[in-house]
């Protein structure tokens, strides 16, 4: 049962370390590597898909080495990163940029909150000046801007 809470929590704790990393790494001193992800060039492939391998390093290294050293909690640990790399993965990859097409179109209240809250993150082209630097959680004036937009097209 710990097992479970501790890779829960991690999940959860995951976006707080998300928002940091992408606001403080990818816009900062790695922009070199997300720089692509904001001025789409060709083909499918970024440079910011090196994150995907520099986030899942230390969830392959918990997983890998708690089973070796019989410490499961530690193996929690590398779950709880991997769970929120899946999430990461569908939300980020196929809900947003739909670079793989599954999810093209959606009533859902919280896809397309997230999708503007994305929109509004990618207005800027460069790294200074950004906003909306998490990936799960929607700041209440997206959710404002949803609803909005829901009364003008009921009227």
């Amino acid at each position: 049962m710990w097992y479970v809470l501790v890779t829960l929590l991690v999940f959860v704790v995951m976006e707080g370390i998300t928002w940091l990393t992408h606001r403080y790494v990818m816009h900062g001193f790695l922009w070199y590597l997300h720089e692509d992800h904001h001025q789409k060039g060709p083909g499918f492939w970024e440079k910011n898909d090196a994150f995907f391998v520099i986030f899942a390093i230390p969830s392959w290294l918990c997983i890998m080495l708690g089973s070796m050293n019989q410490n499961y909690w530690v193996v929690s640990i590398g779950a709880g990163i991997a769970m929120y790399g899946f999430a990461y993965f569908l939300v980020h990859e196929i809900i947003i940029h739909q670079r793989i097409k599954l999810f093209t179109r959606s009533n859902n209240r919280y896809i397309r909150a997230i999708r503007w809250a994305h929109k509004m993150h990618h207005k800027h082209l460069n790294k200074e000046d950004g906003e909306s630097f998490g990936m799960l959680i929607v700041a209440k004036k997206y959710w404002d801007k949803i609803r909005r937009d829901e009364k003008l097209k009921a009227v």
